[in-house]
C-alpha cells in the first residue's frame, strides 16, 4: 500500500498543535489583536481587524510606529537591557513583583527593566477607560482616533515620561479612551500576547474584587485593569495591574490600596520622573512603603531622596551625572546627591531617563537592601505563590471600567 507521507506530516502536525492548544495559556485573540492593531502591527490572518488595516490612516499609523519604536529601540530599550544583564542580573532576571509608582500607564520602561516579573503593579491618576473595541470607532473617526494615540505617546517616545496634563486631554473625549489602548500598545510592541483582560477593585481591607456593572458601592473601590499576558519562550503567563489612584497621604488613608501591594511584597521597584513628591511630607506614605518593601529600587532623582537610603540598610550605587533638577522643580535639588557625584564619579549612562532625558545628563540610583524585607506570615489577601493575587470572581473583557478618581497633579 503506497502511503502518502504529506498526509501523515499533516495529520501528525494536527494532532501535535491540538496537544499543544490544550497546554497552552489560553489568548485573548480579540484583545491581542486589537493591540495589535492599535500598535501599527498586522492583526492575526483572517482577523475582523485586518480588512480596518487596509485604510489608509493605518498605514500611516503603522509607519509612524515603526519608525518610533526602531528609534527607541535603538536609543533607550536595548540599552537598558544591556545595562540590567551587567548591574542588576539578578533583578533583571528573576521573578520578584514590581511596583512602579507614579507610573501612568508605562508599562514600557517596566519592563526594560525588569521583563521577568511576575506581577507588575502601575498606578497613576490617569483613569482607566473601556476596553478598546476598533470596530466601534465612527466611520470617519479612525484616522483622528490613531492620530490622538500618537499624540499621547509622543512625550514618552521622545524623553522616557508622560505629562500627566497632556494626558489629561489625549486620554479623554475620544473613543478610545484611558489608559488601556497605551498598555495595549506597549504590551504588543514588547512582543506579549494577551491570554485576558479583567476590571477589579480594591476594597478598603486590600481585596481584590472583580467588577462590572453589577457590582455593589463601585465607588468604595480603588479602579483598576487586572491583564494577564505571556512573552515568547516563557513557561508562565505574567500580571500586569493598573490602578488609577491618588497615593499622597490622604489619598492612601481611603483605599486599601497600599494593603493590595503589601500582599505582594517584597518586590523590586522603580520610580522616574515622579515629579518629586515624595521629597514632600503628604507623600510619606507611599515613600516609606518603598523603603520597607523594595529588595532593590531603581529611580532616577525624581524619587526618594538619597538622604533616606542610610549605610546600614542599603547599598547604593550611582550611575550617569547629577546636575540638578530641571528648572520647573530647582527646588528639589539634592546637595548631598551632587556631592556624593562629584566624589564619586559614577559609570556613565548610554541612555536617557527621566526629566534630564539626555544620557550625559541623566541621574540613575541603585538601591539595594542589605537585609531584604521578608513577606509577612499570613498576608490579607494571600498571594499565589507566583505573587499573583487572586480576584473573586472573572469579568467579561468587555464591561466599562470605573473611570473617576481623586487625584494629586503630578508630571510623570
Amino acid at each position: 500500500m503506497k502511503t502518502n507521507t504529506s498526509a501523515l506530516i499533516a495529520l501528525a502536525l494536527t494532532f501535535a498543535a491540538r496537544a499543544f492548544s490544550q497546554q497552552a495559556t489560553p489568548v485573548d485573540l480579540n484583545a491581542t489583536d486589537t493591540a495589535l492593531f492599535l500598535a501599527g502591527l498586522p492583526p492575526s490572518t483572517g482577523s475582523h481587524l485586518a480588512e480596518i488595516a487596509k485604510d489608509p490612516a493605518w498605514q500611516q499609523h503603522a509607519k509612524f510606529f515603526d519608525t518610533a519604536w526602531a528609534s527607541l529601540d535603538k536609543n533607550q530599550l536595548s540599552k537598558i537591557r544591556a545595562w540590567d544583564s551587567t548591574y542588576i542580573p539578578d533583578a533583571s532576571a528573576g521573578k520578584t513583583p514590581v511596583f512602579y509608582m507614579f507610573s501612568g500607564p508605562d508599562y514600557l520602561y517596566v519592563d526594560a527593566f525588569y521583563p521577568h516579573a511576575s506581577t507588575y503593579v502601575l498606578c497613576g491618576i490617569e483613569p482607566v477607560g473601556t476596553i478598546p473595541d476598533v470596530t466601534k470607532i465612527r466611520p470617519g473617526s479612525l484616522p483622528q482616533e490613531l492620530q490622538n494615540l500618537q499624540t499621547s505617546l509622543n512625550s514618552v517616545l521622545s524623553f522616557s515620561f508622560f505629562i500627566t496634563k497632556d494626558m489629561k486631554n489625549d486620554l479623554q473625549n475620544h473613543e478610545l479612551t484611558g489608559t488601556l489602548p497605551i498598555i495595549y500598545i506597549f504590551l504588543a510592541r514588547s512582543n506579549k500576547t494577551i491570554n485576558e483582560v479583567s476590571f477589579v477593585g480594591i476594597d478598603s481591607s486590600g481585596a481584590l474584587h472583580a467588577m462590572d456593572d453589577s457590582t455593589q458601592d463601585r465607588k468604595a473601590l480603588t479602579p483598576g485593569v487586572k491583564i494577564t499576558f505571556s512573552q515568547p519562550g516563557a513557561t508562565e503567563p505574567q500580571t500586569l495591574y493598573y490602578f488609577s489612584t491618588d497615593i499622597s497621604d490622604d489619598g492612601i488613608k481611603k483605599s486599601g490600596f497600599l494593603k493590595f501591594c503589601k500582599a505582594l511584597a517584597p518586590g523590586n521597584s522603580l520610580v522616574k520622573s515622579a515629579s518629586y513628591l515624595m521629597h514632600e511630607s503628604y507623600f510619606s506614605t507611599i515613600r516609606n512603603f518603598l523603603l520597607e518593601n523594595s529588595t532593590t529600587l531603581i529611580q532616577d532623582d525624581s524619587g526618594i531622596p538619597v538622604a533616606y537610603f542610610t549605610p546600614d540598610k542599603w547599598l547604593v550605587r550611582y550611575f550617569g551625572s547629577y546636575p540638578g533638577p530641571i528648572p520647573i522643580f530647582a527646588k528639589y535639588m539634592q546637595p548631598l546627591l551632587f556631592t556624593t557625584y562629584q566624589k564619586s564619579h559614577p559609570v556613565p549612562l548610554d541612555f536617557g531617563i527621566g526629566y534630564r532625558h539626555y544620557a550625559k545628563q541623566s541621574t540613575l540610583i541603585v538601591s539595594t537592601h542589605k537585609q531584604p524585607p521578608q513577606p509577612e506570615a499570613s498576608p490579607s489577601p494571600a498571594a499565589t505563590p507566583s505573587g499573583e493575587i487572586p480576584v473573586a470572581h472573572a469579568v467579561s473583557a468587555t464591561t466599562p471600567a470605573v473611570d473617576s478618581a481623586a487625584a494629586t497633579p503630578a508630571m510623570q
